[in-house]
C-alpha cells in the first residue's frame, strides 16, 4: 500500500505543474481571444507574445536600467561590496549566462603518487594573464551539499578529461555521488 500512495504522489508531482501549466496558458489564449473585438485563430497567442515582449523591453528600460546605474554607483563607492557582487555575478553567469564557465568536467590526481582523485571543472585554460607558465590550468572544485570550492592551479599532466555533460557532473558532485550517471569514458588532456 505504500508503494502505491508513493507511486500516486509521484504522479501528482508529474501532472500538477504540467496541468497548472497548460491550463494558465489555455485560460490567457480564451481570455485574450475573448478581449478582441473580431475573430482570427491564433491571433491571441501573437498578442501574449508581443505583450510579453513589451513588457520585457519596459521593465528593462524603466525598471533594470535606472535601479542597475544607481546600483552600479553605490558599489563604486563599497569596493568590498563590489568585489563579492562582481563574483557572485560572474559564477551565476557561469550557470545560467551566455558564457558559460563549467563546459568540461575532470578528474584531477591530487599528489603526485596519490591514486585520490576529484572532481572539478576547467575554467581557464590561458594563466599568461597571471604570469604562470604554460602547461598549468585553473580548475575549480565544487563542494558536496554547498554552493561553494576551491579554486586550484593544476598541471596538465594531472588532468583527466571526463566525457560528461558538466550539468550532470555537477548535480553528481553536489549531490555527494549519489546522483547515478551512465558509464562515462574518460580520456587524457
Amino acid at each position: 500500500m505504500k508503494k502505491i500512495i508513493n507511486y500516486f504522489l509521484q504522479g501528482l508531482l508529474y501532472i500538477v505543474p504540467i496541468s497548472v501549466t497548460l491550463y494558465v496558458v489555455y485560460w490567457g489564449f480564451i481570455t485574450v481571444d475573448g478581449i478582441l473585438p473580431f475573430r482570427f485563430p491564433g491571433l491571441g497567442l501573437i498578442v501574449i507574445i508581443a505583450l510579453i515582449t513589451l513588457i520585457g523591453f519596459a521593465g528593462s528600460v524603466i525598471i533594470a536600467s535606472p535601479i542597475n546605474s544607481f546600483f552600479q554607483k553605490l558599489l563604486k563607492k563599497a569596493p568590498l561590496l563590489q568585489t563579492i557582487y562582481s563574483s557572485m555575478k560572474d559564477l551565476m553567469n557561469t550557470f545560467v549566462g551566455k558564457k558559460k564557465g563549467f563546459e568540461q568536467a575532470v578528474l584531477i590526481k591530487l599528489y603526485e603518487n596519490s591514486t585520490i582523485e576529484r572532481i572539478g571543472f576547467i575554467t581557464n585554460d590561458d594563466l599568461s594573464s597571471l604570469g604562470i607558465k604554460n602547461g598549468k590550468i585553473l580548475v575549480y572544485l565544487p563542494h558536496s551539499y554547498a554552493f561553494s570550492g576551491q579554486l586550484f592551479v593544476v598541471d596538465r599532466s594531472y588532468i583527466t578529461l571526463i566525457d560528461k555533460s558538466s550539468a550532470e557532473i555537477m548535480k553528481l558532485i553536489v549531490s555527494g555521488g549519489v546522483t547515478e550517471l551512465d558509464n562515462s569514458s574518460e580520456k587524457s588532456l
